[in-house]
């Protein structure tokens, strides 16, 4: 039986059936960290900032040793077959926490998402969206939803939110160029309107309105994200909307659904 390991929701750490995960709020926050940046050495100083801030108790490194030690039994337990866990390396005065790729979501999230892309850039949009909802059905809710951020876990985190919304507008795109647009609609009217000012969204639900037969409907979604843009932030949107805005006007036969394979 394999170690469970997750970031992509609230954290994960099951091994031999059953929750590994500290229960206190530090120990959680460096295993976090840890997980984050799974694989690679975290100095020992950063652990401190990550979880004293600015602010580190006189018995900082003394406390931190421990909670290194208590996970690394964590990891060092065995399951019923025998099989060896993750393992929590001491290097460089710093450690590293060396995870298997397939034990790991967040791995699972980068490889499904770069084998989608392969996919996409050699025209296969059938499997690109295919890998694509399979990367973006791995998450759970927000990354790390049950750990409070320290100031090293926070731009990681940011990024894989980055990283998890652009994937997500990969598999539209990629259902797009299959012709699926009546199936996205109710989900970009969902996507749009938690996302008020992203405008590439709207492109996408501008699009697929229109290849639905909902041209009005499509420049009524342009007409609420420019009034939202200049209310907002104070800027009309990009070029790039405003093409697509007047060729959805005009009904330009380019914007056509494309014909099934």
């Amino acid at each position: 039986m394999r170690t469970n390991m997750g970031v992509l929701g609230p954290l994960v750490l099951d091994r031999a059936g059953r929750s590994r995960v500290p229960s206190a709020p530090k120990p959680r926050q460096l295993l976090a960290l840890l997980m984050i940046h799974a694989n690679q050495m975290v100095r020992a100083s950063d652990c401190l900032v990550e979880l004293w801030d600015t602010q580190p108790p006189k018995s900082a490194m003394s406390t931190l040793q421990t909670y290194v030690l208590h996970l690394r039994r964590a990891f060092e337990e065995d399951d019923e077959d025998g099989a060896p866990g993750p393992e929590l390396r001491t290097m460089n005065q710093g450690y590293q926490l060396c995870v298997p790729r397939r034990e790991l979501d967040q791995f699972a999230f980068q490889d499904l998402t770069r084998q989608g892309g392969d996919a996409a850039r050699a025209g296969d949009h059938r499997r690109a969206s295919a890998l694509f909802g399979q990367a973006l059905r791995l998450w759970r809710g927000p990354a790390l939803a049950d750990v409070r951020p320290g100031p090293l876990s926070l731009p990681p985190l940011v990024e894989l939110e980055e990283t998890r919304k652009y994937v997500l507008e990969r598999r539209i795109e990629a259902d797009l160029r299959l012709g699926r647009h009546h199936q996205l609609l109710t989900e970009l009217d969902r996507l749009t309107r938690a996302a008020p000012t992203h405008e590439n969204l709207h492109g996408q639900y501008m699009l697929a309105l229109y290849r639905a037969g909902q041209q009005n409907r499509a420049l009524t979604v342009y007409r609420r994200l420019s009034r939202t843009l200049e209310e907002d932030l104070g800027f009309e949107p990009g070029t790039r909307i405003q093409r697509l805005h007047r060729a959805v006007a005009a009904g330009h036969p380019a914007l056509g659904a494309p014909s099934r394979p």
